[in-house]
């Protein structure tokens, strides 16, 4: 049984963690949370012995169930495979390969979504506006991950700008970016007949890079990069089975 010296440690590890992914200040957390600097600043040296409800609130505004904040180390598992990238990567068909060798279910988590609200993602962001969507998305990754011990799950593309969504990512799955040029996510999209991007809009490709640049840092938090540029798919297919293969043999050992 931990002691209570552990847990106040484990908590303070926790809000500390995804305080600083949001790149909040104390008093920031404080005005969201309502509870005081002083208080948040003794909590994340460990020696704050919080109330339930003062750590609901805190939890709350970090969008943190309050289970993952309890939840020892050891018992986070990484055996979900999380791909993130731009669209265009190639999350979806060398997801459905990997998962096919590994002998793994494999998911798209946006159409999980789908399912679950029972509607098409066009209706769920016209309806609803993004910050609904990404609420939805994070519960539904949450649920997933509840529900699997090990699967090949496709994230959308901008999952990573989604603090709690990226904190449980990195937290209990194995993450693996795969990137391309601009000029290759934008040649998928294109092919896979979605006209989308190049639409009314003569700035596409810029646009596009700059979209890259701005996420760049957020998706090299993953776990495993693996490059989808200038090579046989088969190639990719091949390297990405190796990185996630070894990750997995590490993960069994220690």
């Amino acid at each position: 049984m931990d002691s209570t010296n552990d847990i106040l440690k484990r908590i303070a590890t926790r809000i500390r963690s995804s305080r600083l992914s949001r790149k909040w200040s104390i008093r920031e957390l404080a005005e969201r949370s309502g509870v005081s600097p002083r208080f948040l600043t003794s909590l994340e040296s460990g020696q704050g012995n919080i109330s339930v409800m003062r750590l609901h609130h805190v939890a709350a505004a970090l969008h943190l169930p309050l289970h993952e904040i309890f939840a020892p180390e050891d018992e986070a598992p990484r055996g979900v495979i999380a791909l993130v990238g731009l669209r265009g990567a190639g999350k979806s068909t060398l997801g459905s390969d990997l998962a096919t060798r590994l002998g793994l279910p494999f998911h798209e988590l946006d159409r999980l979504i789908e399912v679950e609200a029972g509607m098409s993602l066009g209706e769920l962001f016209s309806l609803h506006g993004e910050e609904y969507y990404r609420r939805m998305e994070r519960e539904t990754l949450s649920q997933f991950l509840t529900q699997y011990d090990e699967a090949i799950l496709s994230t959308g593309g901008g999952i990573v700008t989604h603090s709690p969504s990226l904190d449980l990512l990195i937290e209990r799955c194995t993450v693996v970016w795969l990137s391309s040029s601009p000029a290759e996510h934008m040649e998928r999209v294109l092919s896979q007949g979605d006209q989308r991007p190049m639409r009314g809009r003569t700035n596409a490709m810029t646009e596009l890079q700059a979209l890259l640049n701005s996420r760049e840092h957020l998706y090299r938090q993953a776990h495993i990069h693996v490059e989808n540029s200038r090579r046989p798919l088969e190639e990719t297919a091949a390297e990405l089975l190796v990185k996630v293969e070894e990750a997995r043999e590490n993960a069994r050992a220690a």
